[in-house]
Parts: structure tokens; C-alpha cells; sequence
């Protein structure tokens, strides 16, 4: 059975669909975008009965979340992106939730009045409020990544895989991040593997 992967690369989905191609898998891409109710109709509401991207079908197990999806095909798949030693686990599935709760909330609030929500209607104050609750998880981050390549053991893993997908949104957010240096060096490594640039552009 081929695996099926629900979204556009302009949202959530680029995070499964950077872990698919990283990990080399053959896959369905059957674009489903929330613009349009997309993600509204009764045959996707089968898949995801929230009615958000992605969703994930393989081998009779359908699975919504972005970061549900990319701990499974991690595990499922390892090629070296799923740490071996449990504490190392542990500390993958930690950068991920921290990811979607410390970071992606405020990041949101920059993207939508920034990029997304049409110039006569995005809120300026949004932003400053988004970008000043970001000073300290980015300080957490730039610290962690003092003295280390990578967030977790020696060599790129679900986790940085998964945090540098949320990150990513400082780019067309224009989001200045030259008082985190060593973030900075990691972002632009993360987002420079050739398996986030063909995700991209699906």
C-alpha cells in the first residue's frame, strides 16, 4: 500500500513532507488545501475529521498532526533520524512539543499579519506582540545549540527536523534573527538539505 500524504507545501504538511522525502520514501502527494474548503469536504472529513492538513494514511493507519506524523515515520522508517538511546528519545519528543507550544503560536501571529491575511487587514500590534514573546524561546534555542551542531546527539534527527520546520516561517516572515547566532548557523543548515528544498516545492 503507498503512503498517502494530505496537504500543501504551504502549510503544516511541509513538515511530513520534508520527513518523507528525507527518509527516501515513495509516497502519494494528493494536494488538499484548506483555501477553498478544501480540507471541508465529506471525503476528506473521512480522513481528518478535524478538517486541517496533513493527515497521513499508511498500511491501514490514518494519522492527523504534524508532529504525530513525523515521530511514526521516524520510528517506523528510522534512516538515522530517530535517536537510538532512549533518553535521546526523549529529548527529540521534548524540541518537538517545545516546537508547536513555546514557538509556533507566536510565529503564527507574524506569518498571518505579515504574509497571509490581506495588507488592509493585518494588525501591526500582533506582530510586535508575537515577535517580543519569541525573545525567550529563541534564547533557549540559541543556547542549546551552544557548542553543538545539532539539538540532539551528533547528527541532524527528528528533532531538528521538526523545529526548523516551524522556524522556516521566520523566512517569508522576514524575521530578523541576527542576535541568535548560533540559530541562526543551525536554521540555515537545516533549511539547506536538499530534502526540505524538493518539499517545498511540492
Amino acid at each position: 500500500m503507498t503512503i498517502k500524504l494530505y496537504g500543501v507545501a504551504g502549510s503544516r504538511a511541509l513538515r511530513s513532507l520534508w520527513m518523507l522525502e528525507e527518509l527516501g520514501l515513495p509516497f502519494e502527494h494528493i494536494k488538499t488545501d484548506f483555501k477553498g474548503g478544501g480540507t471541508r469536504t465529506p471525503d476528506y472529513l473521512k480522513v481528518n475529521p478535524n478538517g486541517h492538513i496533513p493527515a497521513l494514511q499508511d498500511e491501514g493507519l490514518t494519522l492527523f498532526e504534524s508532529m504525530a506524523i513525523n515521530l511514526y515515520l521516524a520510528m517506523k522508517y528510522n534512516k538515522g533520524l530517530w535517536p537510538s538511546a532512549v533518553e535521546d528519545q526523549a529529548r527529540a519528543m521534548q524540541w518537538s512539543f517545545w516546537g508547536m507550544t513555546e514557538v509556533e503560536p507566536h510565529l503564527l501571529q507574524v506569518l498571518l499579519n505579515r504574509v497571509m491575511i490581506p495588507p488592509d487587514r493585518r494588525d501591526e500590534g500582533r506582530v510586535q506582540k508575537g515577535l517580543d514573546a519569541l525573545k525567550q524561546p529563541f534564547k533557549v534555542l540559541d543556547e542549546a545549540l551552544t557548542g553543538n551542531t545539532w539539538l540532539v546527539g551528533n547528527t541532524f534527527s527528528v528533532a531538528d527536523l521538526n523545529v526548523a520546520a516551524i522556524l522556516s516561517w521566520t523566512k517569508p516572515t522576514k524575521v530578523d534573527l541576527s542576535g541568535y547566532g548560533n540559530l541562526n548557523r543551525w536554521l540555515n543548515t537545516c533549511l539547506d538539505r536538499p530534502a526540505f528544498k524538493a518539499a517545498a516545492k511540492r
